[in-house]
């Protein structure tokens, strides 16, 4: 199961919080999560998302990088 979540326009605090909660509540049979956080208006967001560091959740298991700079899809331990 893929589940995808929209961050365009957030604030990275709030980017955080909203991908930490969304990632904790994802049913457990979701075994990724395509994140689209574009990347014209800088890469604040993308940084975040890829950086092991500032995203901590225990469930993804990979970030995966795909050929559209705006996404990332993290992979999850079912």
């Amino acid at each position: 199961m893929t589940l995808t979540i929209d961050i365009h326009g957030m604030v990275e605090f709030d980017a955080i919080k909203t991908l930490e909660k969304f990632i904790a509540n994802a049913p457990k049979n979701c075994t990724e999560i395509i994140v689209i956080h574009g990347y014209t208006q800088g890469s604040i967001l993308k940084d975040m998302v890829r950086n092991p560091n500032k995203l901590r959740s225990r469930r993804i298991k990979k970030r995966k990088l795909t050929m559209n700079q705006g996404e990332t899809i993290l992979e999850l331990y079912v």
